[in-house]
């Protein structure tokens, strides 16, 4: 396996431990996000893409980050579930998404991804720099919609949609779709219950 690309998005926050995020490409072909680099006791190091750790509300059952004060569904006051820990008796409140499982792969991960930010870093003092890490989660769909009309304050209709968009979102849902349309062949996983849609 190679690391054929790193990007780098520079933190300029004066004190943060964060100094960036990065993405790296494996072998031209996968692309790993997410990754941030930490000024920590020793010097830099690389922490792998995470998620934050959940527990289930005693009252409805919605998982809940962990030491969160309320419950997001139901609203109850949650008391504090005991917090795992890692082998060094340190608390886990994070769980890596991707990462290594063996120390040569994350040193050359390591390796690499450091030799990369400290080359933006030199980047980022030339005229005109642009970073070029890109957010392909909130851009990918953006450049291709059509600019929103004066008389439209809602974005565009089903038939300025472009199909590719309509493929990922599936048809207008809710009480938003245009008359005559139905959601009952939708596989969306956000639906009104039942009772609502009866009263309705």
């Amino acid at each position: 396996m190679e690391i054929t690309e790193v990007r780098i998005k520079l933190v300029d926050e004066p004190g943060e431990r964060l100094k960036a995020f990065c993405s790296i490409t494996l072998d031209d072909c996968f692309v790993v996000r997410d990754l941030k680099i930490i000024e920590g006791h020793q010097g830099l190091f690389v922490a792998m893409p995470s998620r934050r750790l959940t527990a289930h509300c005693p009252n409805c059952r919605t998982k809940n980050p962990l030491r969160a004060s309320y419950c997001n569904q139901c609203g109850i006051r949650l008391r504090e579930p005991p917090i795992p820990r890692d082998s060094q008796g340190r608390e886990r409140l994070y769980a890596d998404i991707a990462h290594p499982i063996n120390s040569t792969c994350r040193e050359m991960i390591q390796r690499k991804v450091i030799e990369a930010f400290r080359q933006e870093i030199i980047r980022a003092q030339q005229p005109g720099y642009v970073s070029r890490y890109e957010d392909y989660e909130e851009g990918e769909f953006q450049a291709d919609l059509p600019p929103p009309s004066a008389s439209s304050s809602h974005g565009p209709t089903p038939a300025q949609t472009p199909e590719h968009v309509k493929r990922h979102h599936g048809p207008p849902q809710g009480p938003h779709s245009p008359a005559g349309t139905s959601d009952q062949n939708t596989s969306s996983p956000v639906t009104e219950p039942r009772a609502m849609r009866e009263d309705a």
